[in-house]
């Protein structure tokens, strides 16, 4: 069952099993405020078994353009489009966040971002990539990473 990220009050629903599972939940509640003020979007994820579709596709980018292959299991995920963007977020039980922003009429704008929840370690699968640090009042200090997709998919 799909439901609204509430922003307000910060939930580990459907992050239950992760061992950062409050950072994580402070992750995915700063997207959901960034969509509400940005695009007067609401934030609504779904469990992994109920997104397979969004899963495999954000999966198949970066494995196809950089043979990354996540190892953590995905927990949760969304797929929408605002603005002639897709956006594609799928969040994991290791505390990682992978959304893809798939502009449709830029292709030069599309990429993949990486963000790890504050107390989990980089995977190995994202070692190669440097970390920037960001603040945030929901999500403690969040690290993110990106790059640009080349292909069409």
């Amino acid at each position: 069952m799909s439901y609204a990220v509430d922003f307000a009050n910060v939930s580990t629903e459907g992050l239950e099993s992760s061992p950062v599972a409050a950072a994580l939940a402070g992750v995915r509640a700063n997207e959901a405020r960034y969509f509400k003020d940005k695009y007067d979007h609401l934030f609504t994820v779904e469990p992994a078994d109920k997104a397979k579709e969004a899963i495999d596709w954000v999966h198949r980018i970066p494995e196809e353009e950089r043979d990354i292959v996540i190892a953590s299991p995905p927990l949760e995920a969304t797929s929408f489009q605002v603005d002639h963007i897709r956006w594609t977020y799928v969040f994991y039980e290791s505390g990682l966040s992978i959304n893809v922003l798939y502009p449709l009429d830029e292709p030069k704008k599309r990429a993949v971002g990486f963000k790890l929840s504050e107390g989990m370690d980089v995977p190995a699968e994202l070692g190669a990539f440097k970390f920037a640090r960001q603040k945030s009042k929901l999500a403690g200090t969040i690290r993110g990473s990106y790059f640009v997709i080349k292909g069409d998919y």
